[in-house]
């Protein structure tokens, strides 16, 4: 069944009010069942699960995975198995505020694996736990509060199509009302491919590959749990099971003086390990072949051209302390630092300047913005005929002074912003939610990581010997813009399918808080296990080795980007170190600045046509190089696909490939998340 919706005209000439009269009388579905026990239930659950999945993720690429329709899809499926054992199916507005619930969970791990991560490693220790999810949790909050008066103008008035968020209705009326069997089949077709990726990720997991086998050795030989444990390890290299990476063949071509080198270093120092990484083939089928094959630019370019030409040059020299000649394949590097000495600095200026371009590119999102903050365009001829079930203004008018109040204290109290930046970010806060908001709706994209630079060089030049003053302020700033964009996104499918935008507001509210104590207790048993205050003393880069080891499961690239903003805006405006920033590392710069202004105006100048993203370019060089690998066969993969069955509708490799792609890459990531997420929780609790 089509879904009612106001011609170009009538959005056009229309007053709001009678725009909502309209949607009052044709889409509005009254009482029916939303915001019930089982739907705060399901999307609290879905969502718990999916924000691990994102904070695993997000981990490893910087990035957060939109949760939306994975848990419509999933939801469906598993009401319509319960209805069929009598249990009451789940009404298309209950599914609908469910995945409003989920979502905001999914999204709650955003600040977790950038802003946060990087204040741990600037201050080299830990936050407190109940801080970072309190922190998280009002800030979302304020998220909401701002989000509000802004759905009446953006979705209300303008009728702003919010991509993501039209699809995620379309497949719900989908489902709904006429093809109820291909949303069986996508569920199906997520959960086998989740149980595919989560039993290879169990066979190279090689924490339940030793607790297992060292559980048959205690059972069948006796013995304590560590010294079976011990007497495991001296056998390990004689037992079988799935390698993960590179470390085994490049020790066995080593043995037979083959291993492979690039102007006489090995290729695992210069971080060429390719793995088997499941999650990021999922990631890179949900990401496109344009941004996957942008980032394997930026990885070859790197790591195989820029960095070996420095390193015979004498720029990147082998890690302090360590024996080794560079030429005789001896010599000891690492992706961490080989990022850290001297690639870092390339590879965010190109995302820098890509992002300003990409942002400035749209001046219409600053007018609209703007528009909707100084209220210059009032077409609202009458009174608010929906007062009855939107969010009273009053809240939010209440609310944010309160609720900013608190987070301003928060983030002096706990993070030393000084009352006045602290202040000084909330009135920043409204204008960039503006711009992401309008960005958001018209295109689909929040330009979160953009918007973060803005606050990290204003706060950073005005307090440039204090890093947590651009930090935090551009956490409070990304966060609540963010949150609030997502929100609407959300609310568009409410909207659509004729729901209770105040019953959204309250699932939002369930789902911040499903997140928050989903994502920060695993954060801390994922990330922060190897954490000693001794070592720390010692070493300023203690906390950043054991979150993202060099050669470890995660990279944190986001975090690296928010550092390495920070530690510029230190450098520039505060009199840093003379030694930060090198004359090859500022040619590099200006070089990669450059770049990414040609490519982002090309691309911009072409509609999007342009096959380049400088912005993936960048995130090439900080993403480990094996993940985006991954990532670009899993795009391949699916873009053979479309190529293939792509014109092909009536076929099944059409149904399965295409339309069946995002359901497949969720279950793939899910999957070998989930498992993943397992494999560094037995390492923890049972190998210690």
């Amino acid at each position: 069944m089509a879904i009612p919706q106001l011609t170009e005209e009538q959005v056009r000439t229309w007053t709001r009010e009678q725009k909502d009269r309209w949607w009052l009388e044709h889409v509005f579905k009254g009482d029916m069942p939303q915001l019930t026990l089982r739907s705060a239930v399901t999307g609290f659950c879905l969502g718990g699960i999916l924000s691990a999945t994102n904070l695993y993720v997000g981990a490893k690429t910087g990035w957060t995975l939109g949760v939306g329709l994975t848990s419509v899809i999933l939801a469906f499926a598993m009401f319509k198995i319960l209805s069929r054992m009598g249990a009451k199916d789940m009404t298309i507005l209950e599914n609908n505020c469910m995945q409003s619930i989920a979502t905001a969970a999914g999204y709650m791990t955003g600040p977790l694996i950038s802003g946060m991560a990087a204040y741990m490693w600037v201050m080299n220790e830990p936050m407190l736990w109940w801080q970072m999810l309190l922190f998280n949790v009002v800030l979302s909050l304020l998220g909401v509060l701002v989000a509000f008066p802004m759905k009446r103008r953006f979705i209300n008035d303008e009728q702003q199509p919010f991509p993501e968020g039209r699809a995620c209705g379309v497949v719900l009326d989908t489902l709904y009302s006429s093809a109820a069997a291909v949303g069986m089949f996508k569920a199906k077709a997520l959960a086998i491919a989740a149980c595919i990726a989560g039993a290879i990720s169990f066979v190279s997991g090689e924490a339940y590959f030793k607790s297992i086998h060292a559980l048959y050795l205690w059972a069948t030989r006796g013995g304590k749990w560590k010294e079976v444990l011990e007497k495991f390890e001296a056998q390990l290299d004689k037992t079988w099971h799935l390698p993960h990476n590179m470390d085994g063949i490049y020790a066995w071509l080593a043995s037979k003086g083959l291993e492979p080198h690039l102007v006489g270093v090995r290729f695992k120092e210069l971080a060429i390990n390719p793995a088997l990484d499941l999650a990021m083939i999922g990631a890179g089928g949900l990401m496109g072949i344009r941004a996957a094959s942008s980032m394997m630019i930026g990885m070859v370019l790197n790591f195989f051209v820029i960095v070996p030409w420095m390193i015979t040059l004498g720029e990147i020299k082998p890690k302090s302390g360590t024996v080794g000649v560079v030429g005789e394949g001896a010599a000891v590097f690492g992706r961490a630092h080989i990022l850290n000495t001297w690639a870092l600095w390339w590879g965010i200026m190109i995302m820098v300047a890509a992002s300003m371009v990409a942002l400035f590119a749209k001046p219409q999102v600053f007018v609209d913005a703007f528009r909707t903050l100084t209220g210059a365009k009032k077409r609202d001829a009458g009174g608010d005929v929906l007062r009855h079930i939107e969010l009273p203004l009053s809240i939010s008018w209440i609310g944010i002074p309160v609720i900013g109040a608190v987070g301003v204290w928060m983030a002096h109290d706990w993070f030393g912003v000084p009352w006045h930046f602290g202040a000084l970010a909330i009135p920043m806060i409204i204008i960039l939610t503006l711009i992401a908001a309008s960005s958001t709706g018209m295109t689909g994209i929040t330009p979160t990581g953009s918007l973060s630079k803005i606050p990290q060089f204003i706060f950073g030049a005005a307090d440039p010997k204090h890093a947590p003053t651009n930090l935090m302020t551009g956490v409070m700033c990304v966060e609540v813009a963010s949150n609030a964009s997502n929100l609407l996104m959300d609310i568009k499918p409410g909207y659509m399918l004729g729901g209770k935008p105040r019953h959204q507001a309250m699932g939002h509210v369930i789902g911040i808080l499903a997140g928050a104590l989903a994502s920060t207790p695993l954060f801390y048993l994922l990330f922060l296990d190897g954490y000693s205050k001794e070592k720390a003393a010692t070493d300023p880069l203690h906390i950043q080795n054991v979150m993202a080891p060099d050669g470890g499961q995660f990279a944190f690239p986001s975090a690296v980007q928010w550092k390495g903003v920070s530690d510029l805006v230190t450098s520039i405006f505060g009199g840093g170190s003379g030694t930060l920033l090198t004359q090859s590392i500022i040619i590099s710069m200006v070089i990669a600045a450059v770049a990414g202004i040609v490519l982002e105006v090309w691309r911009t100048m072409s509609r999007g046509k342009f096959p380049i993203s400088a912005l993936a370019i960048g995130l090439g060089v900080v993403v480990p190089p094996e993940s985006t690998l991954c990532m670009f066969l899993g795009a391949l993969f699916f873009w053979g696909m479309h190529r293939v069955y792509g014109n092909r509708p009536e076929t099944k490799g059409n149904l399965l490939w295409v339309q069946t792609q995002e359901p497949i890459c969720a279950g793939i990531i899910a999957g070998a998340a989930l498992v993943g997420i397992g494999d560094v929780l037995v390492r923890v609790f049972a190998l210690g």
